[in-house]
């Protein structure tokens, strides 16, 4: 079980810092191995690391769903320096 610190606000966050600094390639962007993608009227939104997947629903709710155990760990650990680096 993962102690997630990171609220909904956190991954919306996240997920412009991706979008607006990366690489948009295939319909998602790109940026420091995160991706960012949504879908077409923008109420779902994912975020994607390793084996890690986050979905961003309408109304603040999120998933989370990973296969390893360190994935999410070393996620929170480079968006927490994205976060503070911009």
């Amino acid at each position: 079980m993962i102690n997630n610190t990171l609220t909904t606000r956190d991954f919306l966050r996240i997920f412009d810092l991706i979008s607006t600094n990366g690489i948009k390639s295939n319909g998602a962007y790109e940026f420091r191995g995160i991706r960012a993608w949504h879908d077409f009227d923008g109420y779902t939104c994912w975020l994607a690391y390793n084996d890690l997947t986050i979905t961003i629903l309408f109304h603040g709710k999120f998933s989370v769903e990973y296969k390893e155990e360190d994935t999410f760990e070393k996620f929170n650990k480079k968006v927490n320096s994205l976060m503070n680096n911009h």
